[in-house]
């Protein structure tokens, strides 16, 4: 990565990546390859670096200070999809807003203990139904992943919970592989929520359990869960198992293949799916503007009997550890391709020329003269503007004066000028600040905000949320460039990068309505369209081979 203004012996520099703790050991391993080096916060700058990635959510500090030629790997209040209850939620909202015909992809959730009642009802309704066969029920924790906790129940004495759950029906006619229940992992990267620009990952994993579906055992967690982070513990991971083989793991190529001997149109189910994607991500919308950052999520999906995809749930921070040889196929090449996406471009490896000065003992390079230079050549360098008036620098010290309720000058008196004037009393103090009059103080609002900015978010403590949800403030900031991902040649979004490919905007008329804000009314609008020009003919053929796929 170099500057076409000067010697390329003299500044060529790598890109820098940096981990937070308990970052997936995949990710440095990838960069390195790359040929990136690992930031060290002893000998570089804050600002010296050029992909920051972390497990947890990034403060909204971090998104309010991000430069240029950095990239953070999350977007802010993205939890609001991955949480259980926060996505039935919005499903709910969007199932009343647009009708069940497109939002029938997830199974209805009551929220436990506050739809307890509502639950009741439609656990009874059903029972008291003549003829009708008895449903049954799965039982998930809201803020637990990996499968922990999960109850699979048909008797509602067997409901058992001490914590935030949702209930819902539980599939019990999903798609079998030589009698083993599977799902498939997609994985989505959203590289802006406004406009709203949606990737899939073409290759992704198919996840098997390791013990044949059986509803008569509802407790037997190998049987119906398909999460390697249990099933590598049953006996039957590591044995070869017929039609699957050894271990839980296929890719999609390898199922997609499978697919296709039997000719099951896997074209129009994976239309399906992206259409499921497209319809989650805007149930969120909009999102508070950020640049610079991706947010990458982990879609677990099932495929019943009659190929019918469901969404199961979002994954924030999918699993990127590598269990078996198929993770290592599949997520270290997602990992080059995520890093092909951001678009790095030759002026990100001069991180600083917005930096004002390097720490001691760092070799020293005219950054100033390239980071001018590379301003004017690089069209693509993304930048921020506040729309609302910001507070100035000089103002900082009134403003939290203000706050603290002082009246006095900002500059600290000597003693001479502090005996020139009376020394104010608490009771002084008080009244003065009782005969003010009761109008909001921009200052002391600017001072909350910077102190809302500032704080720190548990992600495992939902009564932090707030510390952590941007402040009006915050979402009032505004691109003034385009983003990384739009190409440099036409400004619209990449089409396809590695095996990423964009399934959001579809078309011209999605790409407007996105913009400015999401119209999110025109964009199911165009979706309705799409899913017209499905063939019925097609899903006829599809659920014909679905029999013989089934009992094979």
């Amino acid at each position: 990565m170099m500057a076409d203004d000067y010697d390329t012996r003299e500044i060529w520099r790598p890109l820098v990546f940096r981990l937070h703790e308990n970052a997936p050991r995949v990710v440095r391993e990838v960069l390195l390859e790359r040929g990136w080096t690992e930031f060290d916060k002893e000998e570089q700058d804050d600002a010296d670096w050029n992909l920051y990635w972390r497990n947890s959510p990034f403060r909204m500090t971090d998104h309010h200070s991000i430069k240029p030629w950095q990239r953070l790997n999350h977007y802010p209040e993205a939890v609001r999809i991955t949480r259980k209850d926060y996505l039935a939620r919005h499903l709910k909202r969007m199932r009343g807003s647009y009708g069940s015909a497109l939002y029938e992809f997830s199974p209805v959730a009551f929220i436990m203990p506050n739809d307890y009642i509502k639950f009741l009802s439609e656990y009874s309704k059903e029972r008291q139904s003549v003829g009708r066969r008895s449903s049954y029920w799965i039982c998930k924790p809201v803020g637990l992943s990996r499968g922990r906790g999960i109850l699979i129940f048909q008797d509602i004495k067997d409901l058992v919970y001490d914590c935030t759950v949702i209930v819902q029906k539980y599939i019990s006619n999903p798609l079998l592989i030589s009698g083993y229940k599977l799902d498939l992992r997609l994985y989505v990267c959203v590289t802006s929520f406004c406009p709203l620009t949606i990737y899939t990952y073409e290759e992704g994993l198919v996840r098997f359990a390791t013990e044949k579906f059986d509803l008569g055992s509802l407790d037997n967690v190998y049987a119906h869960l398909t999460n390697t982070s249990i099933n590598k513990y049953g006996a039957s991971y590591e044995k070869y198992k017929e039609g699957i083989g050894c271990g839980s793991k296929w890719t999609f190529s390898k199922f997609r293949s499978y697919l296709r001997i039997f000719g099951v149109d896997d074209m129009l189910l994976w239309q399906k799916i992206n259409n499921i994607v497209i319809l989650t991500l805007l149930a969120v919308t909009p999102l508070p503007v950020a640049s610079n950052c991706f947010e990458l999520f982990g879609f677990d999906i099932l495929i019943d009997e009659k190929f019918k995809p469901w969404l199961l749930e979002v994954n924030y921070n999918p699993a990127l550890r590598l269990d078996c040889s198929t993770d290592d196929t599949v997520k270290r090449k997602l990992l080059h391709d995520i890093v092909e996406l951001l678009n790095y471009r030759q002026i990100d490896a001069f991180r600083q020329n917005q930096v004002a000065r390097t720490k001691a003992g760092r070799r020293r390079v005219p950054w100033s003269t390239a980071g001018e230079s590379a301003t004017r050549e690089a069209p693509g360098l993304l930048t921020c503007q506040k729309v609302a008036k910001c507070t100035s620098a000089s103002s900082v010290q009134p403003a939290l004066q203000a706050a603290r309720g002082s009246t006095g000058k900002v500059a600290t008196p000597s003693k001479k000028t502090a005996k020139a004037y009376p020394r104010k009393t608490l009771t002084s103090q008080m009244r003065e600040r009782m005969n003010m009059p009761k109008t909001p103080s921009p200052e002391k609002a600017e001072a909350k905000n910077k102190q809302l900015q500032g704080a720190g978010y548990s992600p495992h403590k939902s009564d932090q949320l707030s510390h952590w949800l941007p402040t009006p403030d915050f979402c009032k900031w505004k691109l003034t460039t385009h983003p990384y991902f739009l190409s440099d040649k036409d400004q619209r979004p990449i089409p396809r990068v590695g095996d990423f490919v964009l399934i959001f905007p579809f078309n011209e008329a999605a790409l407007q309505a996105s913009k400015d804000g999401t119209d999110v009314k025109s964009i199911i609008k165009e979706i309705n369209k799409l899913v017209s020009k499905q063939l019925p003919s097609k899903e006829q053929n599809t659920k014909k081979r679905v029999g013989c796929l089934t009992s094979l």
